[in-house]
């Protein structure tokens, strides 16, 4: 593998041009739902999870399981199945495991190996509420991305990132991560807090933006690239998960689930 490929960054940027958007599907599995869909598979989170991923694949740049859907299953094994078959099936298409994980130390090592080694995963969303020493952990990974809680898109979230007021924590996170990126890093900026999203583009450069926020959360397509999008027009991952894999709880969710995400891919093309 060159070093290109090696790089997390050049895969987003080709994963934007084979798209032709910024569109990533969360896959955020809720048993009853998923059972709902599949009744008869003896493995129905794999099996749901896969069927949205094929219907989708060709419409967007990122997949972003969601490890507590899985977890809270005890299906920690379809995780893996599904992250491998991304890879297989649909190679080129990043997988960001959103974790959220948060340790400092021999936890924080942990932590990585089990996303970039257990997993297999491309990218990993990290809390960098404990400093920089929490953060390297996961940059040692090559070719592996980090991607930092920034401006999250929860309504609750602004009692600590909105603090102080001079200088709020999220700008202060973006700010650092220009300075110290190398390629790897990603900020998670919500579609639900247009403003603030414009901040952090501000105080970011031309970093990756992890969007969620769009979709059942209400958020702005049309809002996100006129706010978010970087110098290039560029540099975005918008994630929806609940309005696209659930657009149907029922036998025809993988037709809803392509749909719904064509609707979405419609409003956030490339520019150009």
């Amino acid at each position: 593998m060159d070093e290109a490929a090696r790089s997390f960054r050049t895969r987003l940027e080709r994963a934007w041009e084979r798209s032709g958007g910024f569109l990533c599907v969360g896959l955020d599995p809720d048993l009853p739902k998923v059972r709902a869909c599949v009744p008869d598979s003896d493995r129905p989170i794999l099996e749901f999870c896969r069927s949205v991923v094929d219907a989708t694949a060709d419409l967007v740049c990122a997949f972003k399981p969601q490890i507590a859907h899985f977890a809270a299953a005890r299906a920690e094994t379809d995780l893996e199945a599904l992250i491998a078959y991304i890879h297989d099936a649909h190679p080129g298409i990043p997988v960001i495991l959103d974790a959220k994980r948060g340790d400092i130390g021999a936890s924080a090592e942990q932590y990585a190996r089990e996303a970039f080694e257990r997993y297999g995963a491309d990218a990993l969303t990290v809390n960098p509420y404990l400093g920089w020493e929490s953060i390297e952990p996961y940059r040692r990974e090559a070719g592996r991305g980090v991607v930092l809680l920034c401006r999250t898109s929860n309504p609750g979230s602004d009692w600590l990132q909105e603090h102080p007021a001079g200088d709020p924590l999220y700008l202060r996170i973006a700010r650092e991560a220009r300075e110290r990126d190398a390629g790897d890093l990603m900020l998670v900026a919500g579609a639900t807090w247009p403003r603030e999203l414009a901040a952090v583009r501000r105080e970011a450069g031309d970093l990756p933006l992890l969007v969620p926020g769009v979709g059942a959360q209400g958020g702005d397509p049309a809002a996100v690239l006129e706010h978010g999008a970087d110098s290039r027009g560029r540099s975005l991952v918008v994630n929806a998960s609940r309005s696209v894999i659930f657009a149907s709880v029922g036998p025809d969710f993988r037709e809803a689930a392509r749909a719904s995400a064509q609707a979405l891919h419609g409003l956030l093309r490339l520019p150009g």
